[in-house]
């Protein structure tokens, strides 16, 4: 039987070459945004970084196995034969992944004790969706260096 996603990317010998690209993936998504929401997204990340500096690689951290799960049939589905690259199949189902990665966020902001950080969150989660679709490309490409 083949690992689960998560144990493939979170084991000890994968987990912090994993979750040090994760956060990369994450600055360079929030680098690129461009405009007036581009601006609020960089202004929200920078906030919620100086709440404390090891927040998001901490929140990735403990998000990942979630996050992980939510990607888990879209990966069999890859596995299984699809064509193209994971970021590809993602990008494909876009509105779909995006939801179902937002689940996991939006129960984490929910139950968080940080009233600056649910602010934050709760502010910026109107384009969450948006910014999920047009992160998947990285997000797949992700997954795969480190799980295939």
């Amino acid at each position: 039987m083949v690992a689960a996603l998560s144990e493939s990317l979170l084991g000890e010998s994968t987990r912090p070459a994993f979750l040090a690209d994760a956060v990369q993936v994450l600055d360079a998504e929030v680098s690129d945004k461009g405009g007036a929401s581009g601006l609020a997204v960089k202004g929200g990340y920078a906030a919620v970084k100086k709440i404390s500096p090891s927040i998001v690689p901490d929140g990735l951290e403990s998000l990942a196995p979630k996050l992980l799960e939510q990607l888990e049939p879209y990966w069999n589905e890859y596995q299984a034969g699809a064509a193209g690259t994971f970021g590809e199949l993602l990008a494909g189902k876009g509105d779909e992944v995006a939801e179902a990665l937002l689940t996991v966020t939006d129960a984490r902001a929910a139950a968080s004790s940080r009233p600056a950080l649910q602010k934050v969150y709760n502010s910026m989660r109107s384009s969450a969706k948006k910014n999920v679709i047009e992160a998947l490309p990285r997000v797949g490409e992700l997954v795969q260096k480190h799980a295939g």
